[in-house]
């Protein structure tokens, strides 16, 4: 992995170009390999280790405190020694001033590795950045600090056992914590009461503290909210108490946990229904848990959001990841297993030696398809990320042009690692057969993994509806037009390379598909019709920008070496047994296809 890490880093994206913009100026190659080579060898040490412990010994509460896997501690102490948490602040912060691009590329390693103990620092630096962005100054010293400097962690409080990704429709309230309560020094200060489920990280003894940002409705006078997405403002809810100095106070607020979710996979990450203001823990002897408002009245979302486009890039990361380690699994294991006799005119010779599985067609197939799914969902990921970078530190003009690219590219970036590293590992457990549907070997638990990422940061429902309903069609069309330059500028590059040029016709047909599918879509200007076969068009979308992908990586990586020679053999794979499916997927856009729409209730 770590040979195509470099190349995509250095070769494709050409990272060590960051080095000239002043952010980045004490940088060079080798503090990002130094990086890189930190991160590769805790992940190898501390975190894979313990993968298997993590997934067979679940969190589970005492009756006091919840009790995490063997390994937990000392491998997340080893993450906050490298000092990751901070990785892309200011140097101020205690941070490296890090491009996102190497940062990302640095956690892909953790991804792989244990990517359920990796969660818990992901979810804390996540949080961290948020309140750097939309904290008050009094805030980032306080609960940033605390948590880039490792030694409180933190959490986001989203989603309601009755509001999953409907969080317009959150019931958890706040309320004004006396007359005084906007000149609190750590912020207007409020008392929540609710309830939030599916909490990663949400309680554990890890840390002494733990930052919850948590999303809910302030109450008026009358008791009454404003209705809808509108009304919500975030909150920061301490599982401990902190006083006006930010040192704890030794109470903790009313914050408790009130189950733990027995999941599929991600299992070595605590996952928690938590209760707000039940009357457990009364700081003051007043009802409700003591919250502080981060920004402004009813701009919660807007703050949550600020940090969604490098939370799902982290996710596709992290999906690409499992799919890469069941990759190299089903690889390996290929090479080893015999089996099986070559096929002559007369059929099999039984005194002929068997030989590798790797040697079979099918076998083959099964790993390129992995091979060309995982590598460009990584490539993706890093692209985006790269984005991220320029959209934060390039010319205004290029600036404008990443952040355009990178709107109609969050929904894919997300869901298209998610669905296909998934399909990764589930040809990995093929590779291996019955061996694959066991517990002796890893792939089982890769897919186990992966298959929470399908769901957590928004659904493919709601990221194929972002795409056809919002991204493709904002500002006029010009993310969507940004991104075409971009795929244009592959195909004429490839249109003038033998060998690659009929793959560049290929994509300019598949662009052009996709473009009057997306006219079709809206043509009888009704949203509902437009909007019925959102998932095949995002399914559509995706296949397309992987074909750009894998066309841009082909003309990189040249010819000549094995290596390179695998990248040309994964590009001209997806080219022929996956760009062709996008056809059946936009069949169903364009003519608007009702079925799913129309379905009554009664006939299922």
């Amino acid at each position: 992995m770590r040979q195509t890490l470099d190349f995509l880093l250095n070769d494709w994206l050409q990272v060590q170009n960051l080095n000239q913009r002043d952010r980045f100026a004490e940088h060079s190659a080798e503090t990002f390999a130094a990086v890189l080579d930190t991160c590769e060898r805790i992940a190898r040490d501390k975190f894979a280790p313990i993968n298997r412990l993590t997934d067979t010994q679940e969190p589970r509460f005492d009756g006091e405190r919840v009790l995490l896997p063997e390994g937990t501690l000392a491998a997340l102490d080893a993450y906050v020694a490298s000092g990751m948490l901070a990785a892309s602040q200011n140097h101020e912060w205690g941070g490296m001033q890090l491009p996102c691009v190497i940062e990302m590329a640095a956690n892909a390693f953790f991804s792989k590795a244990n990517v359920s103990i990796g969660a818990y620092a992901m979810l804390t630096s996540g949080n961290a950045n948020l309140l750097m962005a939309h904290g008050s100054p009094r805030q980032r010293e306080v609960f940033a600090q605390a948590q880039f400097a490792g030694r409180w962690f933190g959490t986001m409080c989203l989603s309601e056992p009755q509001a999953g990704s409907s969080l317009s429709d959150i019931s958890t309230r706040a309320l004004p914590d006396g007359a005084d309560f906007a000149e609190e020094p750590l912020g207007p200060r409020y008392r929540l009461k609710g309830h939030k489920m599916w909490i990663s990280g949400g309680e554990h003894e890890l840390r002494e503290n733990i930052v919850h940002l948590v999303l809910a409705k302030i109450a008026g006078p009358d008791g009454q909210t404003i209705p809808g997405a509108k009304g919500i403002s975030l909150f920061i809810v301490s599982k401990r108490m902190v006083r006006a100095d930010g040192q704890l106070s030794g109470e903790r607020n009313d914050v408790a946990l009130a189950g733990l979710n027995h999941k599929l996979g991600f299992r070595g990450t605590s996952n928690c229904l938590l209760n707000f203001g039940e009357g457990q823990f009364l700081p003051g002897g007043q009802a409700g848990a003591v919250g502080y408002l981060v920004g402004q009245p009813g701009e919660g979302l807007k703050c949550m959001f600020h940090m969604m486009n490098e939370a799902r890039i982290g996710v596709g990361l992290g999906a690409a990841m499992l799919g890469y380690a069941g990759y190299e699994a089903s690889l390996a294991y290929a090479r080893q297993r015999p089996q099986g006799r070559p096929v002559g005119v007369g059929g099999k010779d039984a005194s002929q030696p068997q030989r590798p599985i790797i040697e079979h067609a099918d076998v083959k197939r099964m790993l390129l398809a992995q091979k060309s799914y995982v590598e460009g969902a990584l490539a993706l990921a890093l692209l985006c990320a790269r984005l991220v970078d320029e959209q934060h530190t390039g010319e205004a003009e290029a600036a404008e042009e990443a952040r355009l690219v990178l709107e109609v590219l969050i929904p894919i970036v997300k869901s298209w690692p998610s669905e296909w590293g998934l399909e990764a590992n589930s040809l990995a457990i093929q590779v291996l057969g019955g061996y694959g549907y066991t517990r002796d070997f890893p792939v089982e638990q890769y897919w186990r993994d992966n298959r929470l990422n399908m769901i957590h940061e928004g659904t493919h429902g709601i990221h194929g509806l972002d795409l056809l309903g919002r991204k493709v069609l904002m500002q006029g069309g010009r993310a969507l037009m940004a991104l075409a330059t971009r795929i244009n500028r592959t195909i004429e590059a490839a249109l003038q390379q033998p060998g690659l040029d009929e793959m560049g016709n290929a994509l300019a047909a598949a662009m052009a598909r996709v473009g009057r599918a997306t006219k079709q879509a809206w043509s009888s200007g009704e949203p509902e019709e437009a909007l019925a076969n959102a998932t095949p068009y995002l399914q559509a979308f995706g296949h397309l920008v992987l074909a750009w992908v894998w066309l841009d990586l082909a003309l990189t990586a040249g010819q000549g070496s094995d290596f390179a020679q695998g990248k040309q053999a994964a590009c001209r794979y997806f080219y022929a047994y996956e760009l062709p499916k996008i056809e059946a997927w936009l069949a169903v856009v364009s003519r608007r296809e009702p079925l799913c729409k129309d379905m009554a209730d009664a006939w299922f």
